[in-house]
């Protein structure tokens, strides 16, 4: 069941708004804080955000035909970085989305995953796969803030809805 390019902009939109949010956030921590290591994968705020951010710019240059041969970049780790090159990259995700019609998120991308593995999936697919990747990995540096004491701002879709 495909999804109107309509709303995988809207989910894009969203994905902006949450990711903005929580980098704002980010930037009142002391660096103690930034790095605190939560035993996880990508072990505190800095790295899960910088993982983030590697994803939705991996998924891009697939669908830029231009994949990279890395993930998280050292640099990726900076958060003066990430707020620059964050917002840079949710620019190029909209315009690359702007002048697409429903039949183009319809089209399937092949690719190559991290370990070698040929894929291929509609681009409708992977843009609702990265707001849900960056969802799923928000909610855990949310987490990562209510351990340390911190509320983290309010994420959900709906909070976003209200802003609409």
């Amino acid at each position: 069941m495909p999804v109107s390019v309509d709303a995988l902009r809207l989910q894009l939109d969203y994905s902006a708004w949450a990711t903005q949010r929580l980098l704002d956030v980010a930037v009142t921590l002391p660096p103690d804080a930034l790095t605190r290591d939560f035993q996880t994968a990508d072990r505190c705020v800095l790295d899960t955000l910088a993982h983030i951010y590697a994803g939705d710019r991996m998924w891009l240059a697939l669908w830029e035909g231009k994949p990279r041969a890395t993930f998280v970049d050292p640099e990726d780790r900076d958060l003066a970085v990430l707020r620059t090159e964050w917002p840079a990259l949710h620019q190029r995700w909209a315009r690359r989305l702007r002048d697409c019609r429903d039949a183009d998120v319809a089209e399937t991308i092949a690719f190559t995953d991290m370990r070698g593995q040929p894929f291929a999936k509609p681009v409708w697919q992977i843009v609702l796969h990265v707001v849900n990747h960056g969802t799923h990995h928000r909610g855990q540096v949310s987490g990562f803030l209510r351990a340390m004491g911190r509320t983290p701002p309010p994420l959900d879709l709906m909070e976003y809805y209200m802003t609409l």
